[in-house]
């Protein structure tokens, strides 16, 4: 089963859990379309909420199935701040001290997406919508408190700026092996010709993960060297690939090519000569592991910002940035302009 139709299928099982009401919200996200993946995301964080509204007794059901909108729509102010400061204290304890902010984000934003949903985009027998009163709308997103600078000087550290990249990668290919077992090099040979193209093909493009996870052989064009990808936002969008991946992008194809095996997708996992689609949480691992052997353990998510970085330094273009990382504004991109660089710390010194 590819990861993409895993996503489906898991979405397809949580709406037998879920009232009608959350799944009419899910078939509308799907026409957008939202992808499998975010949509997944939402109904995890839709399951928390409404078990815990029976958990909490203030819905008196045993299954979520049968909560009502009425009951949805009577959830006072404070009980959906005491859901939220479970939330928080839950992250606390996982995570320490200081819970994942984005985490919190996206359960509160799943939340709030539900309730404008059914006061806003639903419509009944009558023509009136299901919710006329969004309680969700009293609950806000808190935002990042760090400054830009603060966020960049964190960060900074992580990034494999300037002839680092290829020397990442050429550490990979000629001297992982000799830091590690002689059980761990048996596996790391057999996996080497892909995961030296997933972290070239991360350190080369702009792929989030999940879009990383996503690609097919089809997608990848040796011709032009680029990449089609799936968005996050459900959007198709064609990705061009820097040229100091190239060998380790056509090498892993070259390979990966002649396997005859049913599925698509371009990176594969073999577990006991069962082939499927590579998983975030894999791809998560061995970007850590290759990492931290060379210098940082990273997630790739920071290999994403070791492109835009180097992209940004090389262009000093906002707008650039934005369009390769697939922004549809520059704002997020204001990150980049405050990591200060290796030449511009050489400069500083120079005044």
């Amino acid at each position: 089963m590819s990861k993409n139709h895993g996503y489906t299928y898991n979405v397809n099982k949580l709406m037998l859990e879920f009232p009608c009401y959350v799944n009419e919200y899910i078939q509308s996200k799907r026409i957008v379309p939202l992808s499998d993946a975010s949509i997944y995301e939402y109904c995890l964080d839709f399951r928390k909420y409404l078990q815990w509204l029976i958990d909490n007794n203030i819905t008196h059901h045993i299954k979520i199935k049968e909560i009502t909108l009425q009951e949805l729509e009577n959830v006072t102010k404070r009980e959906l701040e005491d859901f939220v400061l479970h939330e928080r204290l839950r992250l606390e304890t996982k995570c320490g001290e200081n819970p994942h902010t984005s985490a919190l984000n996206r359960t509160i934003a799943a939340i709030k997406s539900l309730y404008n949903y059914l006061c806003e985009q639903t419509e009944d027998e009558n023509g009136n919508t299901y919710l006329t009163r969004n309680v969700s709308r009293l609950i806000h997103i808190r935002k990042k408190s760090e400054t830009l600078h603060y966020r960049a000087a964190q960060l900074e550290g992580k990034l494999f700026l300037g002839d680092e990249t290829r020397a990442f990668l050429e550490f990979v290919e000629h001297d992982y092996e000799k830091v590690i077992s002689n059980r761990a090099r048996t596996r790391f040979k057999k996996n080497k010709e892909r995961d030296l193209a997933i972290l070239s093909l991360f350190l080369s493009s702009r792929l989030r993960c999940a879009e990383l996870v996503g690609v097919n052989l089809n997608d990848l064009n040796l011709e032009t060297n680029t990449v089609s990808v799936m968005r996050k936002e459900g959007k198709r969008d064609v990705v061009p690939i820097a040229r100091f991946s190239h060998k380790y992008i056509y090498s892993y194809y070259e390979t990966r090519s002649s396997m005859n095996i049913d599925t698509q997708a371009l990176f594969i996992t073999d577990y006991n000569q069962s082939f499927r689609k590579i998983s975030n949480a894999s791809i998560n691992k061995l970007v850590a592991k290759y990492s931290e052997a060379y210098k940082v353990r990273v997630t790739p998510h920071t290999l994403r910002h070791t492109f835009a970085t180097r992209l940004y330094n090389v262009s000093h273009s906002q707008v650039l940035v934005s369009n390769q990382l697939g922004h549809s504004s520059t704002k997020p991109t204001e990150l980049y302009t405050h990591i200060v660089s290796a030449e511009a710390k050489d400069a500083l010194e120079k005044l």
